[in-house]
C-alpha cells in the first residue's frame, strides 16, 4: 500500500494530573503530540490515557534521544521495527501497554504504519491493531524540519517542562498539603506570603497562582498588578475550599494551554444535577468533594463513562453534595471544576 501524502507537526498537550477519589494521584505530564494533517493524533485514539515520547519529566539527554529515533537515527526500541507513539504517564513500561507503529524510511520521505495497542514483545495487530488509523506518509523535509527543530536553541521553548504554581496565604495546613499534593504529581510549588517584591525574571516562571482564602481583595489587586508588570501570563485563581483534590482541581483548570480546543467545554452543577457539555466524544470522570459540618471532606464518585457530543445530565445524589460542595469534571486532557448551586 502506497500512502498518500499527510502533513506533519507538534503541539503543545496536556495529560491533567489530580487527586483521585480514591486518594491515588494522577501525574501531570507536559508534552509536543504529533500533528497529523492539522489533528492532533492522540484525539482520533478518544479513550486514551497516554503521552508521547515528548513528554516532560524526562532529562535533556532522554528526550534528545527519543526524537532522534523519531527521525530513524537510532534502532528502533521493539522488535519489527516498532517505536511507541503513546505510553503510559506514569512510567515507561510496556507492561503497562503502549500504542506503537512501525517507522521506516521510503526514499526521502517517512512511513507511520500498523499501529497496534502492544503490551509485550510480540503484539497481535489483527486482535489489537488501530485498523482506522494510519498509514501515513509524511515529506522528509518537513518532518525532518518539525523534530530537529527541538534540538536547536532557538527550538528550546517548544520543548516541554514540568509547570511552577506558586501559591499565596499564610502557611496554613491546607497551602502545605496542596503543595506537597502538587509536587506528587509533577507540579512545582511554592508558598509565599507576599510576591509584590520578587524579580519579574522569576514571576514569570509561574503559570498559575493560587490565593488562599484568607488573602484579602487589596492584596490579591497588589500580587495581580505585581504579575502584569513582570509581563507574566500566569492565571491568577482564588481558592475554593479547603479539600485539597478540588484545589489541585482548578490548578488543573488554570494550567490549561489549549481552551480554544478541548473536548470538555462545560460544567454546572445544581439542581440535583451536574450538567457537563462535551464537544467530541471522550471518556468523562466525575467525582463531587464536600465538607460536612465537622469540616471533614469526602469525595464521590458519580460517572466514569464514555460520552458522544452534547449537553449531558448526571443525576447528583443528595448524599453526595450536602452542605458545601463541589463537582470536579475531567477528561484526560481537561479539568473542570464548579461549586454545587444551592437552593
Amino acid at each position: 500500500m502506497n500512502p498518500t501524502y499527510v502533513t506533519f507537526g507538534l503541539t503543545p498537550a496536556v495529560r491533567a494530573g489530580g487527586v483521585l477519589a480514591n486518594g491515588t494521584y494522577h501525574i501531570h505530564r507536559d508534552f509536543l503530540d504529533f500533528v497529523v494533517d492539522g489533528r492532533p493524533l492522540l484525539r482520533r485514539l478518544a479513550h486514551l490515557d497516554a503521552v508521547s515520547p515528548l513528554a516532560s519529566g524526562l532529562g535533556p539527554s532522554i528526550f534528545t534521544e527519543q526524537v532522534r529515533r523519531l527521525l530513524l537515527e537510532t534502532d528502533a526500541p521493539l522488535e519489527g521495527g516498532r517505536f511507541v507513539v503513546y505510553g503510559c504517564p506514569e512510567c515507561e513500561g510496556l507492561e503497562c501497554g503502549a500504542v506503537t507503529a512501525v517507522i521506516e524510511r521510503d526514499g526521502a520521505d517517512f512511513v507511520w504504519r500498523d499501529f497496534v495497542w502492544q503490551t509485550d514483545e510480540s503484539p497481535d495487530i489483527d486482535l489489537n491493531g488501530y485498523h482506522g488509523i494510519g498509514p501515513y506518509r509524511f515529506r522528509g523535509e518537513q518532518y525532518r524540519a518539525a523534530l530537529e527543530r527541538l534540538l536547536l536553541t532557538d527550538g528550546a521553548h517548544e520543548v516541554p517542562t514540568g509547570p511552577r504554581v506558586l501559591l499565596i496565604g499564610q502557611r496554613a495546613a491546607v497551602l502545605a498539603r496542596l503543595a506537597a499534593a502538587l509536587r506528587r504529581i509533577g507540579i512545582g510549588a511554592e508558598i509565599t506570603l507576599d510576591a509584590v517584591g520578587a524579580l519579574a525574571e522569576e514571576l514569570r516562571k509561574y503559570r498559575a497562582v493560587v490565593f488562599g482564602r484568607t488573602v484579602g481583595q487589596e492584596e490579591r489587586d497588589a500580587v495581580r498588578d505585581a504579575f502584569a508588570a513582570a509581563r507574566s501570563q500566569a492565571v491568577l485563581v482564588t481558592a475554593l475550599a479547603p479539600i485539597v483534590p478540588v484545589l489541585v482541581a482548578q490548578v488543573e483548570q488554570a494550567l490549561e494551554r489549549t481552551p480554544c480546543d478541548r473536548r470538555l467545554v462545560g460544567l454546572t452543577a445544581g439542581g440535583g444535577e451536574a450538567v457537563v457539555e462535551v464537544a467530541s466524544e471522550c471518556r468523562v470522570r466525575l467525582v463531587a468533594h464536600r465538607l460536612d459540618r465537622l469540616s471533614r471532606t469526602h469525595a464521590h464518585e458519580l460517572f466514569d463513562a464514555s460520552v458522544e457530543p452534547g449537553i449531558h445530565r448526571i443525576p447528583l445524589a443528595a448524599r453526595a453534595v450536602r452542605g458545601q460542595s463541589f463537582v470536579v469534571a475531567s477528561t484526560n486532557d481537561v479539568v473542570l471544576v464548579t461549586p454545587v448551586a444551592r437552593r
